[in-house]
């Protein structure tokens, strides 16, 4: 063998299928491509390309969905109960932008930014029975259920005490007491539920 030096490079060829590549031995006034070596030596060099493509994009976690136990146990009931009564506080345009930014951060899953976009409403409108009960379903998701009760009774305390937002209040205080190990809380707490609903005139 020619004792000059010699560089072994591996380069993609631009006439070939895809997926092959080219060897090139070079050195002085001597060039010369062996695919066929190449192809015995990576056979399967592609398709361990292509599996690691599919392995890179596959390890992306799916966007968590709302936690089932606020929905089906707080948010829903008191919608269905409260026969569309709902007494709501005024929101400045600014806490309205926050509260839609929070709940697009929620339905992603995203509960600290959802939680940070609350704290930040909540600075502008410190006693909003609705923002302080968005942050008590909040924290009840986070699995946060003394900061959950917390909220939850600071809004009841300045809510309006009837219909949905009142209904929410109770079923999250239930929630919580049960997560905590107050079951007697918890099952005054969800008769109390029932008794913000006490505002449809009788039939008659």
């Amino acid at each position: 063998m020619n004792a000059k030096t010699k560089k072994l490079v591996i380069k993609p060829s631009s006439r070939r299928k895809p997926g092959s590549i080219a060897l090139v031995l070079l050195d002085s006034g001597f060039r010369r491509s062996d695919e066929h070596q190449v192809n015995q030596r990576f056979p399967n060099l592609a398709g361990l390309l292509i599996l690691l493509l599919l392995a890179a994009c596959s390890s992306q976690p799916p966007a968590p969905v709302e936690d089932r136990e606020v929905n089906a146990r707080v948010r829903e009931p008191a919608s269905e109960d409260s026969a569309g009564v709902q007494v709501y506080s005024l929101q400045n345009p600014a806490v309205k932008q926050l509260v839609a930014q929070a709940k697009g951060a929620e339905q992603t899953g995203n509960l600290d930014q959802a939680g940070g976009y609350l704290e930040r409403a909540l600075r502008i409108q410190p006693r909003d029975p609705q923002l302080l009960q968005h942050m008590a379903e909040i924290k009840l998701q986070k699995e946060d259920y003394q900061q959950a009760l917390n909220f939850a009774v600071r809004s009841y305390d300045i809510g309006p005490r009837v219909g949905e937002i009142c209904s929410r209040n109770w079923r999250t205080i239930s929630v919580a007491r049960e997560h905590l190990d107050d079951t007697n809380g918890a099952s005054d707490a969800e008769a109390r539920a029932s008794q913000c609903m006490n505002t449809r005139p009788k039939a008659f």
